[in-house]
This record gives structure tokens, C-alpha cells and sequence, in this order.
């Protein structure tokens, strides 16, 4: 009888062995595909502090090593400074490894090698839109900065690089922090609610249904400490000039608030009407007090009596879209008096204004402001019965009413900071990036905006 048993025992014996085996090679399998679908940052040459705000926390699914491939000098060494001091701050500390090689041939040496799945770009603008498509023909996923493009030229190649990565099914995106900024995404949120709002004037070219401005300054803190700006960033044919950099973010702003979700088709939805680009001045005791180096040669054609700097860091465009007028600007100046960067932003409804301001008046943090056309009973008692619907969404959002209009309360765990921004900017890739679910509308008016941009600099400088 034993001799019966045995075999028996053995044979089943070994046949869970076999299935354990092959649970265990699933899982293994599983564990690899995982470890292999982890993202992979690559920083290429950051001459940009937004490239280290991308890392200023950790993020979940994202391999904390990090290769950076860049030319040698200060711009590298500043990058890899602040990364040191996120992963060596008392409170949540990071621990990024980074792995760098610095030599001349850098971008080839990160196709070569291809050490990552995702490129972060952020610094000088001049060959960035070039990077962006040679590292979507060789199959990486980029994450940029804006501008990815700085003139018609650029934007024809970044245009290219779109279609490359629809082909590839890479996802090319750029970092559009604005529309993380409470009182815009606020903004937008009351401009959907037809019963406060009414519909979106058109408006006309003198007064125009949207008008958005920003001020930002060269002289500023970020991370804690006065930020150092390298030298070509006054160079607008490596940075861009005012309107074709940070002016992104408010073309994007227009389109993102006022017609959300529709797709922009730029050959047919926009018409431009005019542009005007002017320089701000810059002393040599100011250059130093940024750069902590005199004007390097390159600048020379744009000084005046060798102190004073001239810099096309400012510019405008009136256009339409979808048949609405459209007035951006977007100016820079030294340094602060108080406060920081600023934006001021005006969305012209039938029923209501909303308007965000941020000046003395509101200790220069931004303010959302509804101002009805008519406000009277029935208009409140709209008002407050649609604010639910906000309500729902961020909870602890109410209004108060002030002469003839209201100014929304915002509680102070909505205001994270701009800094904050680019690490939700990132998560919000990723998702894209995870689950191939970037909206249809995105690549399109990613593309209509630097269009508006690009275009926008050869009809300034036209006139």
C-alpha cells in the first residue's frame, strides 16, 4: 500500500511545485514589467530653475534617480544646487540620485545612452524646440518648459514634432502652471455658469471681451533665495522675447478659461490684428546684482553708453478667437516695489465681469472678483444658489459682497504657492503619461497658442 501512496504524493508533490513555479514567474514577470514602466526622468541641460521645481518633491511612479546631461558650468551647478537642498531640507525631504555627465557632446551622449523614458527641458530656449524633436524622433516622452517654441520658425519644427509623437505615441506637453493658480482655475469655474455669467462678449479691438496682463520681474526669490539668472537670459534670441515666453501662459489662460474643452483649429479660429513688442532697461549694477558677471559680449548690440541694457522683454497682441477679442500682455520689469510676479485678468460676461487683481488693494496676492452688470435680488439669489456648484468642487469657497459687486473668499489651503504648481503640472503628465488619457483639445491648442505667440512676434516686429 505504501508503495501505492508514494508515487501518488510525489506526483502532487510535484505538480504544486510546477504551479507554485509558474505563479512565481508571473509574478516575477509582473514585478519586471512594473519596475520597467517606471518613469525615468532625464534633466537636459537645465538653464532654468523650473527644471528644479519639477524635482521639488518626489513623485509617485518616478525612479528616484535622475540622469542630467549638460554642457559644463554655473547653470548645471545651480541646477544640481537646488536639487541638493530639497534632499536636504529638514521637512519632507527628497532623495533624488542624480547621475550627471557634463561635456560638450551631452545631447548625443542622452540619445546614445537613453537612460530614461521621460526628457525635462528648462533653459535656454534658443535649440530647445530642436531637443524637443530629436528627442521625440528618438522615442523619448518630453516634459517642457514653456516656450517650446520662440518664433515662426520654431513653431513650424514644434508643429513637426506634435505629429511625430501622435505617430510615436510619445506625449509631448508643456508645463502650464497657471491654470493651478486658484483664482484662475476659479475664474473659470464661474465663467461656466451661464445664470452668473451670461455668455462671453466679443467685444472689439479697443475693448475687448478678454484682456489678460502679467508684470513679472528679473530680480526675484524662488526656493528661498535670491534667484540667479545666467546672462543669455537677457539675449531674447536665446530666451525669447516677453510675449513668446512668459506670455504662453496667458494665451493658454484665454483658451483653457473661455471655451474649455473645445478643440482650437489655428488656421481658421484665429485672426490676428496687431502686435507691439517694447524693451525694458536694465543698468550694469543691475545686470551684476541678477547674473554676478558684467555684460558678456553677445549683448553689446543691445547697450546703450555701455551701462544700460536694452531687453524686448515686453509685448502685446490683440486677436480673435473664435470670434471674441482678445488682448494679451505680458511686461517685465527690475524688481518688485512689493510683492512679485502679477497678473491682472478681465473675462467680460452679458450678465457679469470676473476679474482677478492683484495689487496694493489686495496686498499683491491675486483676487477673484464677481462685478454683475445688474445686481439686484434675483441676481444674488442666482448667484448663490449656482455658488453650490462651485462649492461642491472646492469646498469652503464663499462670497461677500462689496459696494456693488463681490469679492470670493478663498481659504488658505488653496493657496499653495506657485512653486507648488510645477509638481501638479507633473503629476498631471504622468497620468497622461500612464494612462494614455491626455484630452483630444490638448495637443491642438498647445499648437494654437504658440501659433498666437510666434505670429504674434513677426507682425510686432512688422510694425
Amino acid at each position: 500500500m505504501y508503495w501505492n501512496i508514494f508515487p501518488v504524493t510525489g506526483r502532487i508533490l510535484l505538480a504544486a511545485i510546477m504551479k507554485l513555479t509558474h505563479l512565481l514567474t508571473i509574478a516575477l514577470a509582473s514585478l519586471t514589467a512594473t519596475v520597467s514602466a517606471q518613469v525615468k526622468l532625464i534633466t537636459l541641460d537645465p538653464g532654468h530653475f523650473h527644471a528644479a521645481l519639477v524635482q521639488k518633491t518626489m513623485l509617485p511612479g518616478v525612479d528616484a534617480q535622475v540622469y542630467v546631461y549638460a554642457p559644463k558650468g554655473a547653470d548645471v551647478q545651480s541646477h544640481l544646487d537646488k536639487i541638493a537642498s530639497y534632499n536636504s531640507r529638514k521637512d519632507d525631504a527628497a532623495h533624488w540620485d542624480e547621475t550627471v555627465y557634463l561635456g560638450d557632446d551631452f545631447f548625443e551622449r542622452m540619445i546614445s545612452e537613453k537612460k530614461g523614458n521621460v526628457v525635462v527641458m528648462a533653459g535656454n530656449n534658443h535649440k530647445k524646440t530642436e531637443y524637443i524633436k530629436k528627442s521625440i524622433d528618438a522615442g523619448f516622452n518630453v516634459l517642457g518648459d514653456k516656450p517650446m517654441a520662440i518664433d515662426a520658425a520654431h513653431f513650424l519644427m514644434l508643429k513637426n514634432a506634435f505629429t511625430n509623437a501622435a505617430n510615436k505615441k510619445l506625449v509631448l506637453y508643456d508645463i502650464m502652471t497657471e491654470r493651478y493658480e486658484i483664482t484662475n482655475a476659479l475664474q473659470r469655474e464661474f465663467a461656466s455658469l451661464p445664470a452668473v455669467f451670461g455668455t462671453l462678449k466679443k467685444g472689439t479691438a479697443q475693448h475687448p471681451g478678454v484682456e489678460m496682463e502679467s508684470i513679472h520681474y528679473f530680480y526675484k526669490y524662488v526656493s528661498g533665495s535670491v534667484l540667479t539668472r545666467p546672462a543669455w537670459f537677457f539675449d531674447v534670441s536665446q530666451e525669447g522675447e516677453g510675449l513668446q515666453d512668459v506670455g504662453v501662459h496667458l494665451v493658454d489662460l484665454v483658451q483653457w478659461e473661455c471655451f474649455p474643452g473645445r478643440v482650437i483649429d489655428y488656421k481658421k479660429d484665429i485672426q490676428l490684428i496687431n502686435a507691439k513688442r517694447w524693451t525694458s532697461d536694465v543698468s550694469l549694477s543691475q545686470f551684476k546684482a541678477i547674473t554676478n558677471q558684467d555684460f558678456p559680449g553677445y549683448l553689446r548690440k543691445n547697450i546703450e553708453h555701455d551701462t544700460l541694457l536694452k531687453v524686448y522683454a515686453n509685448g502685446s497682441v490683440n486677436y480673435k478667437l473664435f470670434g471674441v477679442n482678445v488682448k494679451v500682455t505680458a511686461k517685465w520689469a527690475y524688481k518688485a516695489v512689493a510683492g512679485g510676479d502679477s497678473q491682472y485678468a478681465v473675462i467680460h460676461g452679458t450678465k457679469a465681469d470676473l476679474i482677478v487683481k492683484q495689487g496694493a488693494a489686495e496686498n499683491y496676492s491675486p483676487v477673484l472678483y464677481v462685478q454683475p452688470a445688474i445686481n439686484n435680488a434675483a441676481y444674488e439669489s442666482s448667484l448663490q444658489e449656482n455658488l453650490k456648484t462651485i462649492q461642491a468642487k472646492y469646498p469652503g469657497i464663499e462670497l461677500r459682497r462689496e459696494g456693488s459687486g463681490y469679492t470670493v473668499i478663498i481659504p488658505a489651503k488653496y493657496n499653495d504657492g506657485h512653486e507648488a504648481h510645477f509638481g501638479r503640472v507633473t503629476e498631471k503628465y504622468l497620468t497622461y503619461l500612464h494612462d494614455n488619457s491626455m484630452p483630444k483639445w490638448e495637443v491642438p491648442n498647445m499648437i494654437a497658442k504658440y501659433y498666437v505667440t510666434t505670429s504674434a512676434l513677426d507682425l510686432a516686429k512688422k510694425k
